[in-house]
């Protein structure tokens, strides 16, 4: 004797009910979204991961590059600025735990009390990273760019950066920058470099305790120090162009990869928690009117907890690739 046994499944594709996984539609979406989001920071990642590797010798300290505090000029704090901001996140993503267990037991004042603290710390977060980002884009110091592209740091006796200002011999006159008006037709130049090289040439020179340091790390994780004579004669070989500051064509720090790396990847990330707190204030002012309140459910506090918990585990990840290892 056959038994047939109904499925819930015969002429459809999907016979698992509305929510698979005790999971409802939107959390399962929420869900595909992140797990290809996932992918995507993974393959960014790696990519950066290998061409450090192949850079390995000359890539950028973190520790040298990552050293400013608002509001402290002058002093030295290496990656002091980025743990705040890193602090900052997980906390939010503590609030927003607290705002989704408020909202299970439906109590819409804590929930909008940890949603406005969530908020609070996002915009902190953003608003950091771009104060790193225009300090990393202005520089600090300066450096000389070899016909080769590789770069060429100034420090003290003592292996202290040294900016290029502090030394360089300014001359009289001034050079007339190229217009497409005059020269070569319909050809402009882009803007003139604080100083020439026999600028720096001259004023190297006149400064006996000024040293140059190239971007090849040595044995004991240290960027390479010249000697005095082998300062002036790289420099004056290979020096090419003063740079200051970092983006998409030089960086002083070190290898322009580096630069290229944290713009897009750092600005990618960044981009995702501008949308997240974009999103937490739409969920914010909706808790205070009472929407979730009356559909008896803040599950959209639950969803956008789970994108706002996925962003804090990204930057987990790139804080650890570009400021820790």
């Amino acid at each position: 004797m056959n038994t047939t046994v109904a499925t819930g499944t015969e002429g459809k594709t999907w016979g698992g009910g509305n929510k698979p996984l005790t999971a409802s539609y939107g959390k399962m979406m929420m869900w595909f979204f992140i797990v290809s989001d996932a992918l995507t920071f993974s393959a960014f990642l790696a990519a950066y991961g290998f061409s450090r590797f192949k850079f390995i010798d000359s890539w950028p300290i973190a520790d040298e590059v990552f050293t400013h505090f608002p509001f402290l000029h002058g002093v030295e704090a290496p990656m002091y600025y980025v743990a705040f901001m890193t602090f900052v996140l997980i906390m939010s993503s503590v609030t927003m735990v607290l705002a989704v267990d408020a909202g299970h037991h439906m109590n819409k004042a804590k929930v909008t009390i940890y949603m406005f603290l969530t908020v609070i710390g996002g915009i902190i977060f953003v608003g950091s990273q771009a104060w790193e980002w225009n300090t990393f884009i202005k520089g600090e110091f300066g450096a000389v760019q070899t016909k080769g592209g590789n770069i060429l740091q100034f420090v003290d006796a003592e292996g202290h950066r040294v900016a290029v200002a502090d030394f360089a011999k300014v001359e009289t006159g001034t050079r007339t920058q190229h217009e497409s008006k005059n020269g070569l037709w319909f050809v402009d130049e882009g803007a003139l470099p604080t100083y020439t090289m026999a600028e720096i040439n001259n004023g190297l020179a006149a400064h006996p305790d000024v040293l140059v340091r190239t971007q090849i790390i040595n044995a004991e994780g240290e960027k390479t120090v010249l000697s005095r004579e082998e300062s002036i004669k790289q420099l004056k070989e290979n020096g090419r162009l003063f740079v200051q500051g970092a983006n998409l064509h030089v960086n002083e720090y070190g290898s322009p990869l580096f630069a290229d790396f944290f713009f897009f990847i750092t600005g990618f990330h960044g981009f995702h928690v501008f949308s997240g707190v974009v999103l937490n204030i739409i969920i914010f002012f909706n808790v205070i009117l009472g929407t979730y309140e009356r559909r008896k459910s803040y599950e959209m506090v639950e969803k956008v907890g789970l994108y706002w918990h996925f962003v804090d585990l990204v930057w987990v990840f790139v804080f650890t690739f570009f400021y820790l290892v």
